[in-house]
Protein backbone atom coordinates (compact mmCIF):
# COMPACT_ATOMS: atom_id res chain seq x y z
CA UNK A 1 0.00 0.00 0.00
CA UNK A 2 1.61 3.51 -0.80
CA UNK A 3 0.45 6.60 -0.44
CA UNK A 4 -1.17 9.31 -2.77
CA UNK A 5 1.17 11.28 -5.25
CA UNK A 6 2.49 14.65 -4.04
CA UNK A 7 0.57 17.94 -4.67
CA UNK A 8 0.80 18.76 -8.80
CA UNK A 9 3.54 21.34 -7.94
CA UNK A 10 5.66 18.83 -6.62
CA UNK A 11 5.44 19.99 -3.31
CA UNK A 12 3.12 17.56 -0.62
CA UNK A 13 0.61 19.37 1.51
CA UNK A 14 1.19 18.55 4.37
CA UNK A 15 -1.28 18.59 7.52
CA UNK A 16 -0.11 18.93 11.35
CA UNK A 17 -2.21 18.27 13.83
CA UNK A 18 -1.12 19.82 17.09
CA UNK A 19 -2.62 20.71 20.80
CA UNK A 20 -0.82 22.89 22.47
CA UNK A 21 2.49 23.16 21.07
CA UNK A 22 3.65 22.26 17.44
CA UNK A 23 6.71 19.98 16.60
CA UNK A 24 10.49 21.52 17.03
CA UNK A 25 12.98 21.31 13.93
CA UNK A 26 10.18 21.72 11.63
CA UNK A 27 11.78 24.33 9.17
CA UNK A 28 13.38 21.77 6.93
CA UNK A 29 10.37 19.88 6.06
CA UNK A 30 8.56 23.12 5.31
CA UNK A 31 11.51 23.92 2.73
CA UNK A 32 10.14 21.00 1.42
CA UNK A 33 6.40 20.52 1.66
CA UNK A 34 3.30 22.99 2.29
CA UNK A 35 2.66 22.45 6.05
CA UNK A 36 -0.37 23.84 7.25
CA UNK A 37 -0.94 23.51 11.17
CA UNK A 38 -4.27 22.69 12.77
CA UNK A 39 -6.13 22.20 15.40
CA UNK A 40 -9.08 19.84 16.17
CA UNK A 41 -11.70 22.03 15.14
CA UNK A 42 -10.61 22.87 11.86
CA UNK A 43 -9.29 19.63 11.04
CA UNK A 44 -11.72 18.02 8.93
CA UNK A 45 -11.42 21.30 5.79
CA UNK A 46 -7.84 20.69 6.55
CA UNK A 47 -7.63 17.23 5.73
CA UNK A 48 -9.98 17.38 2.07
CA UNK A 49 -6.68 19.20 0.83
CA UNK A 50 -3.63 17.36 1.98
CA UNK A 51 -1.89 14.53 0.62
CA UNK A 52 -0.37 13.32 4.39
CA UNK A 53 -1.47 14.05 8.00
CA UNK A 54 0.90 14.22 10.70
CA UNK A 55 -0.75 13.40 14.33
CA UNK A 56 1.65 15.24 16.07
CA UNK A 57 -1.47 15.67 18.80
CA UNK A 58 -1.36 11.58 18.93
CA UNK A 59 -3.83 12.06 22.09
CA UNK A 60 -6.73 13.73 19.42
CA UNK A 61 -9.57 11.04 19.06
CA UNK A 62 -10.74 13.59 16.37
CA UNK A 63 -10.15 12.17 13.73
CA UNK A 64 -12.67 9.56 12.55
CA UNK A 65 -15.20 12.55 13.02
CA UNK A 66 -13.25 14.59 10.41
CA UNK A 67 -12.35 12.06 8.12
CA UNK A 68 -13.65 13.27 4.77
CA UNK A 69 -16.46 11.17 2.65
CA UNK A 70 -14.88 10.32 -0.01
CA UNK A 71 -11.42 9.56 1.71
CA UNK A 72 -8.70 11.87 3.35
CA UNK A 73 -5.54 12.13 2.63
CA UNK A 74 -3.58 9.24 1.14
CA UNK A 75 -0.66 8.71 3.95
CA UNK A 76 -1.26 9.21 7.62
CA UNK A 77 1.16 9.47 10.23
CA UNK A 78 1.08 9.42 13.87
CA UNK A 79 4.05 10.22 16.68
CA UNK A 80 3.28 7.34 18.67
CA UNK A 81 3.44 3.88 17.75
CA UNK A 82 0.05 3.12 18.89
CA UNK A 83 -2.74 3.50 16.63
CA UNK A 84 -5.85 2.60 17.98
CA UNK A 85 -7.16 6.09 17.61
CA UNK A 86 -6.85 5.69 14.15
CA UNK A 87 -8.22 2.18 12.97
CA UNK A 88 -11.60 3.35 12.73
CA UNK A 89 -13.56 1.68 9.42
CA UNK A 90 -13.42 4.65 7.22
CA UNK A 91 -9.23 4.52 7.41
CA UNK A 92 -8.81 0.77 7.91
CA UNK A 93 -11.14 -0.08 4.74
CA UNK A 94 -9.55 3.06 2.60
CA UNK A 95 -6.60 3.05 0.12
CA UNK A 96 -4.82 5.76 3.11
CA UNK A 97 -1.57 4.06 4.44
CA UNK A 98 -0.82 4.65 7.95
CA UNK A 99 2.37 4.70 9.58
CA UNK A 100 3.77 5.14 12.98
CA UNK A 101 6.68 5.81 15.29
CA UNK A 102 8.22 2.91 16.09
CA UNK A 103 12.10 3.25 16.58
CA UNK A 104 12.09 5.82 19.18
CA UNK A 105 11.17 4.94 22.62
CA UNK A 106 11.95 1.11 23.26
CA UNK A 107 15.41 1.66 25.12
CA UNK A 108 13.74 4.73 27.49
CA UNK A 109 11.21 2.05 28.03
CA UNK A 110 12.98 -0.91 29.14
CA UNK A 111 15.16 1.22 31.11
CA UNK A 112 11.96 2.57 32.73
CA UNK A 113 10.76 -1.12 33.15
CA UNK A 114 13.94 -2.19 34.93
CA UNK A 115 13.76 0.46 37.06
CA UNK A 116 10.31 -0.51 38.66
CA UNK A 117 11.23 -3.89 39.11
CA UNK A 118 14.38 -2.66 41.36
CA UNK A 119 12.10 -0.35 42.62
CA UNK A 120 9.67 -3.16 44.15
CA UNK A 121 12.79 -5.69 45.06
CA UNK A 122 14.10 -2.96 47.08
CA UNK A 123 10.41 -1.66 48.34
CA UNK A 124 12.22 2.02 47.39
CA UNK A 125 8.58 3.00 46.86
CA UNK A 126 8.21 1.96 51.00
CA UNK A 127 11.36 3.75 51.43
CA UNK A 128 10.54 7.11 49.94
CA UNK A 129 7.05 6.94 51.92
CA UNK A 130 8.95 6.31 54.99
CA UNK A 131 11.41 8.77 54.55
CA UNK A 132 8.91 11.74 54.36
CA UNK A 133 7.09 10.37 57.23
CA UNK A 134 10.66 10.42 59.22
CA UNK A 135 10.34 6.80 60.13
CA UNK A 136 13.40 4.65 60.27
CA UNK A 137 12.20 0.80 59.73
CA UNK A 138 14.48 -1.65 58.81
CA UNK A 139 13.41 -4.53 56.38
CA UNK A 140 14.68 -7.45 53.73
CA UNK A 141 14.43 -6.85 50.33
CA UNK A 142 14.21 -8.64 47.33
CA UNK A 143 16.84 -10.39 44.76
CA UNK A 144 16.60 -9.33 40.86
CA UNK A 145 18.95 -11.97 39.63
CA UNK A 146 17.18 -15.18 39.10
CA UNK A 147 13.27 -13.30 39.29
CA UNK A 148 10.95 -15.08 36.90
CA UNK A 149 9.66 -12.07 34.21
CA UNK A 150 7.04 -12.71 31.69
CA UNK A 151 6.91 -10.03 29.29
CA UNK A 152 3.61 -10.03 26.97
CA UNK A 153 3.96 -8.13 23.68
CA UNK A 154 6.84 -9.14 21.01
CA UNK A 155 7.43 -6.11 19.02
CA UNK A 156 10.38 -3.84 19.83
CA UNK A 157 9.69 -2.47 22.95
CA UNK A 158 8.94 -6.05 24.14
CA UNK A 159 12.23 -7.56 23.23
CA UNK A 160 14.47 -4.45 24.30
CA UNK A 161 12.39 -5.33 27.60
CA UNK A 162 13.31 -8.40 27.71
CA UNK A 163 17.05 -8.17 27.06
CA UNK A 164 17.46 -5.28 29.82
CA UNK A 165 15.60 -7.36 32.32
CA UNK A 166 17.94 -10.75 31.64
CA UNK A 167 20.97 -9.11 31.83
CA UNK A 168 19.90 -8.06 35.03
CA UNK A 169 20.22 -11.69 35.30
CA UNK A 170 16.37 -12.33 35.55
CA UNK A 171 14.69 -15.11 33.88
CA UNK A 172 12.73 -13.86 30.64
CA UNK A 173 10.12 -15.73 29.19
CA UNK A 174 7.42 -14.09 26.51
CA UNK A 175 3.74 -14.35 24.71
CA UNK A 176 2.96 -13.12 22.12
CA UNK A 177 1.01 -13.67 18.64
CA UNK A 178 2.60 -16.80 17.77
CA UNK A 179 4.93 -19.39 19.85
CA UNK A 180 8.26 -19.37 19.58
CA UNK A 181 10.77 -21.14 21.62
CA UNK A 182 14.47 -20.36 22.47
CA UNK A 183 14.00 -16.46 21.04
CA UNK A 184 17.26 -14.56 21.62
CA UNK A 185 15.45 -11.54 23.33
CA UNK A 186 12.32 -13.50 25.50
CA UNK A 187 13.38 -16.67 26.22
CA UNK A 188 10.26 -19.11 25.00
CA UNK A 189 7.76 -17.56 23.34
CA UNK A 190 4.30 -19.09 24.12
CA UNK A 191 1.10 -18.04 22.34
CA UNK A 192 -1.94 -15.70 23.73
CA UNK A 193 -3.61 -18.78 24.12
CA UNK A 194 -0.87 -19.74 26.90
CA UNK A 195 -1.19 -16.38 28.78
CA UNK A 196 -3.34 -17.90 31.31
CA UNK A 197 -0.93 -20.67 32.16
CA UNK A 198 1.80 -18.87 32.53
CA UNK A 199 1.12 -16.42 34.70
CA UNK A 200 1.44 -18.57 37.19
CA UNK A 201 5.31 -18.48 37.30
CA UNK A 202 6.12 -15.18 37.05
CA UNK A 203 7.44 -12.87 39.90
CA UNK A 204 6.96 -9.67 37.49
CA UNK A 205 4.13 -9.71 34.62
CA UNK A 206 5.31 -6.93 32.06
CA UNK A 207 2.70 -5.33 29.07
CA UNK A 208 4.24 -4.54 26.05
CA UNK A 209 1.76 -5.50 23.74
CA UNK A 210 -0.23 -3.56 21.24
CA UNK A 211 -4.12 -2.33 21.64
CA UNK A 212 -6.53 -4.47 19.80
CA UNK A 213 -9.25 -6.71 19.81
CA UNK A 214 -7.64 -9.58 21.13
CA UNK A 215 -5.78 -8.07 23.64
CA UNK A 216 -8.46 -5.75 25.39
CA UNK A 217 -9.34 -6.07 28.56
CA UNK A 218 -6.84 -9.54 28.79
CA UNK A 219 -5.61 -8.85 32.35
CA UNK A 220 -9.06 -9.47 33.99
CA UNK A 221 -10.47 -11.11 37.35
CA UNK A 222 -9.54 -14.60 35.61
CA UNK A 223 -6.16 -13.53 34.76
CA UNK A 224 -5.25 -11.82 38.06
CA UNK A 225 -6.14 -15.27 39.48
CA UNK A 226 -3.64 -17.12 38.21
CA UNK A 227 -0.80 -14.83 39.06
CA UNK A 228 0.75 -15.53 41.89
CA UNK A 229 0.06 -13.60 45.21
CA UNK A 230 3.77 -11.99 45.57
CA UNK A 231 3.67 -11.19 41.65
CA UNK A 232 3.73 -7.89 40.23
CA UNK A 233 1.94 -6.02 37.22
CA UNK A 234 3.99 -3.50 34.99
CA UNK A 235 1.76 -2.05 32.67
CA UNK A 236 3.79 0.25 29.68
CA UNK A 237 1.49 -1.14 26.86
CA UNK A 238 -1.93 0.41 26.85
CA UNK A 239 -4.62 1.23 30.01
CA UNK A 240 -7.37 -0.92 28.24
CA UNK A 241 -5.11 -4.01 28.49
CA UNK A 242 -6.07 -4.17 32.14
CA UNK A 243 -9.64 -3.99 33.22
CA UNK A 244 -9.22 -1.70 36.01
CA UNK A 245 -12.13 -2.82 38.54
CA UNK A 246 -10.69 -6.23 38.58
CA UNK A 247 -7.32 -4.89 39.50
CA UNK A 248 -8.17 -2.63 42.26
CA UNK A 249 -10.46 -5.61 43.70
CA UNK A 250 -7.19 -7.91 43.47
CA UNK A 251 -4.84 -5.37 45.07
CA UNK A 252 -7.39 -4.91 47.60
CA UNK A 253 -7.83 -8.98 48.51
CA UNK A 254 -4.32 -9.58 48.26
CA UNK A 255 -4.07 -11.71 45.36
CA UNK A 256 -1.23 -9.99 43.71
CA UNK A 257 1.42 -8.02 45.64
CA UNK A 258 1.59 -4.65 43.38
CA UNK A 259 1.24 -2.76 40.33
CA UNK A 260 3.27 -0.52 38.24
CA UNK A 261 1.24 1.32 35.74
CA UNK A 262 2.13 4.07 33.43
CA UNK A 263 -0.81 3.97 31.53
CA UNK A 264 -4.66 4.23 31.94
CA UNK A 265 -7.89 3.76 30.52
CA UNK A 266 -8.70 7.36 30.95
CA UNK A 267 -5.75 9.46 31.18
CA UNK A 268 -5.08 12.08 32.91
CA UNK A 269 -6.09 9.22 35.63
CA UNK A 270 -8.97 10.69 37.68
CA UNK A 271 -8.60 12.07 41.26
CA UNK A 272 -11.23 9.87 42.47
CA UNK A 273 -9.59 6.48 41.10
CA UNK A 274 -8.51 4.15 44.22
CA UNK A 275 -5.64 3.08 42.48
CA UNK A 276 -3.72 6.70 43.81
CA UNK A 277 -4.02 5.39 47.47
CA UNK A 278 -3.68 1.55 46.98
CA UNK A 279 -0.72 0.28 49.02
CA UNK A 280 2.01 -1.55 46.70
CA UNK A 281 1.13 0.26 43.31
CA UNK A 282 3.41 2.98 41.48
CA UNK A 283 1.76 5.32 39.18
CA UNK A 284 3.09 7.40 36.21
CA UNK A 285 1.80 10.08 33.81
CA UNK A 286 2.44 8.48 31.01
CA UNK A 287 5.79 8.84 30.57
CA UNK A 288 7.96 5.64 30.08
CA UNK A 289 9.39 6.53 26.79
CA UNK A 290 9.79 10.32 27.27
CA UNK A 291 13.41 10.84 27.81
CA UNK A 292 15.72 14.31 26.60
CA UNK A 293 15.23 14.68 22.64
CA UNK A 294 12.43 12.47 22.19
CA UNK A 295 10.20 14.92 20.35
CA UNK A 296 12.91 15.90 17.62
CA UNK A 297 13.56 12.11 17.52
CA UNK A 298 9.75 11.97 16.27
CA UNK A 299 10.38 14.80 13.98
CA UNK A 300 13.08 13.00 12.53
CA UNK A 301 11.83 9.61 11.43
CA UNK A 302 8.68 11.88 9.78
CA UNK A 303 11.01 13.87 8.00
CA UNK A 304 12.93 10.70 6.59
CA UNK A 305 9.17 8.90 5.97
CA UNK A 306 8.47 12.09 4.25
CA UNK A 307 11.36 12.27 1.82
CA UNK A 308 10.89 8.57 0.75
CA UNK A 309 7.29 9.45 0.15
CA UNK A 310 8.38 12.71 -2.04
CA UNK A 311 10.58 10.23 -4.17
CA UNK A 312 8.36 7.63 -4.46
CA UNK A 313 10.34 4.79 -1.81
CA UNK A 314 8.55 2.57 0.28
CA UNK A 315 7.90 4.02 4.00
CA UNK A 316 9.02 3.02 7.08
CA UNK A 317 6.85 1.82 9.99
CA UNK A 318 3.53 1.02 7.91
CA UNK A 319 1.27 -0.39 10.29
CA UNK A 320 -1.64 -3.62 8.80
CA UNK A 321 -4.50 -1.43 9.66
CA UNK A 322 -6.48 -4.87 9.87
CA UNK A 323 -4.25 -6.02 12.51
CA UNK A 324 -3.19 -2.96 14.70
CA UNK A 325 0.37 -3.20 14.56
CA UNK A 326 3.90 -3.03 12.35
CA UNK A 327 4.51 -6.46 10.60
CA UNK A 328 8.01 -7.70 11.29
CA UNK A 329 10.88 -7.13 8.82
CA UNK A 330 11.62 -9.48 6.52
CA UNK A 331 15.50 -10.62 7.96
CA UNK A 332 16.47 -11.96 4.80
CA UNK A 333 16.00 -8.88 2.66
CA UNK A 334 17.84 -6.00 2.88
CA UNK A 335 16.26 -3.43 1.08
CA UNK A 336 13.09 -4.26 3.40
CA UNK A 337 12.49 -0.66 5.20
CA UNK A 338 11.20 -2.09 8.31
CA UNK A 339 14.30 -3.44 9.03
CA UNK A 340 15.74 0.56 9.13
CA UNK A 341 15.34 1.20 12.42
CA UNK A 342 14.17 -1.78 14.97
CA UNK A 343 14.71 0.79 17.99
CA UNK A 344 11.29 0.38 19.49
CA UNK A 345 7.98 1.94 19.55
CA UNK A 346 5.76 3.33 22.01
Amino acid sequence: MEPAPPAPSGRPRVAVLVADDRPPGMDGIERLADVRYVREPDLAPALKDADVLFMWDFWSEALAGAWPDGGGPGWVHIASAGVDRLLFPALVEGRTAVTNSRGIFDEPIAEYVLGLVHCFAKDLHTTLRLQAERRWRHRETERVAGARALVVGTGPIGRAIGRRLAAAGMRVGGVGRTARPGDPDLGDVLPMDGLHGALAGADYVVLAAPLTGATRGMIDAAALARMRPTGRLINVGRGPLVVEDDLVAALRAGTIAGAALDVFVDEPLPAPSPLWDLPGVIVSPHMSGDVAGWRDDLVRLFADNLDRHRHGRPLRNVVDKRLGYVRAPDPSDPSDPQRDDQRGQR
